[in-house]
């Protein structure tokens, strides 16, 4: 028989928790057994303590048990997922799912809703005149069989005591914890039954991890939990000091993920969407496929309309448009050497594209337009941003983020861009 405060010391102490101890507290936890107190507690013990690779097995395991899995067998084709840990115009995952789909592969893509700076998958693709987030785990296997592709929200049934201890942790100051962190992702990504897994780790400015070193720990971590549950994974570092492409919204950077998969689009997203399929496709051992063939041959475009279609969507409709802008001009001729992807994502998110609360509602059409990146020359008076509002008074705050976002350097600065993909992190 165990009790939350035996737990509780012998993680506070620095001992290593059985997989019995584990288990019970997770469930007991989830059925309102253990106090919230009580688990505040332990959370702050781990944030301090840190936990051993047996330790976040059984964690994760126990997160999983809160729920149900779902199981993609029965599909004739291997299935692989992608995960981001959050960035600013990183619509990655809007081209990336119907491109592997169009090379053969099943991608089951748990989506989420934004918080604070970063943005939300859901968020941009409900943009989409009628395009809905919410399936039944029978439409999603259906979509997947037909489709090949499907971006949805996760099911409530899904790892629920993640749910909890998310929003637990988000009132105790333990949300920066790596294997609490590590734990919650991978559980949700386990449940949800894919058999290979890519990470997108992003690491600067604008990325969750700032450091080399954490955004290393942090991978190495998930890395370990997949292979240690018997999901083949992997993850590549990417950076995260200039924000992705050139906008960053709803509705923009779903034009600008259309974009890349007519063919065009952003260099850099353009990049980390073939680098991140190349891993997603090695990882089921369909590395014979070429993906940079998919998106010239119009077949990934092709997968992209019926998976918005079978979602309720019309690819073809409009999208939102802003009933206020506002632009930048620069003030200065020279050559932009850096951009702030933090200053970026804040005016996003004040603008009205993100939100504070899970239970705010996010504006479609607002957003930041950048019309420069770093190592771009740029002359005195032209426009450097174009902010995007429905409500006039969000334009100043938005202005305000970007004051210091941009950079300009008068003499003959040197700012080409260095690596998008920083490192890889395999088992």
């Amino acid at each position: 028989m165990h009790d939350a405060v035996e737990v509780i010391r012998a993680k506070r102490d620095g001992l290593e928790l059985t997989e019995g101890q584990i288990g019970w507290i997770i469930d007991a936890y989830t059925r309102g057994v253990v106090a919230e107190e009580q688990m505040s507690a332990l959370a702050m013990a781990v944030y301090f303590r840190g936990m051993t690779r047996g330790e976040l097995v059984a964690w994760t395991r126990a997160m999983i048990g809160s729920g149900s899995r779902l199981s993609f067998d029965s599909l004739p084709v291997k299935t692989v997922d992608k995960h981001s840990t959050g960035g600013v115009g990183d619509k990655i995952t809007l081209p990336l799912a119907p491109l592997v789909a169009a090379c053969g592969v099943a991608v089951p893509q748990l989506a989420g809703r934004g918080l604070g700076h970063t943005g939300g998958t859901l968020d941009k693709l409900e943009s989409v005149p009628g395009w809905r987030a919410n399936l039944t785990n029978a439409e999603m296997l259906a979509q997947l069989g037909e489709v090949g592709a499907v971006i949805c929200a996760a099911g409530d049934e899904l790892a629920p005591a993640d749910k909890l201890l998310y929003a637990l942790r988000d009132v105790t100051g333990t949300v920066e914890a790596i294997p609490l962190i590590a734990s919650s992702i991978m559980s949700k990504k386990i449940a949800e039954g894919t058999s290979a897994l890519v990470l997108d780790v992003k690491v600067g400015a604008g990325a969750f991890m700032k450091t080399w070193e954490d955004a290393q720990e942090l991978a190495r971590t998930m890395v370990d939990i997949g292979t240690d549950a018997g999901v083949r994974t992997s993850a590549l570092l990417t950076d995260m000091s200039t924000p992705l492409g050139y906008t960053a919204g709803n509705a923009i950077e779903v034009q600008e993920s259309v974009d890349v998969l007519a063919g065009g689009g952003p260099q850099d997203v353009v990049e980390l969407t073939l680098a991140l399929a190349r891993e997603m496709l090695a990882a089921v051992g369909r590395d014979d496929v070429d993906p940079a063939d998919k998106l010239a041959d119009g077949s990934a475009m092709d997968c992209w309309r019926r998976m918005i279609s079978a979602q309720g969507g019309n690819p073809d409709a409009s999208l939102p448009t802003a009933r206020f802008d506002h632009q930048v001009t620069a003030d200065r001729s020279g050559v932009l050497t850096s951009l702030d992807a933090m200053g970026v994502g804040l005016a996003a998110w004040r603008l009205g594209a993100g939100r504070a609360r899970k239970e705010d509602p996010v504006a479609a059409a607002a957003g930041v337009i950048w019309h420069a990146r770093p190592g771009d020359r740029i002359r005195a008076g032209e426009p450097l941003f174009t902010v995007l509002a429905d409500d006039e008074a969000r334009l100043s705050h938005g202005l305000d983020a970007l004051a210091d976002a941009a950079t300009i350097s008068t003499a003959d600065a040197d700012a080409r861009p260095g690596p998008l993909v920083l490192g890889r992190v395999a088992p």
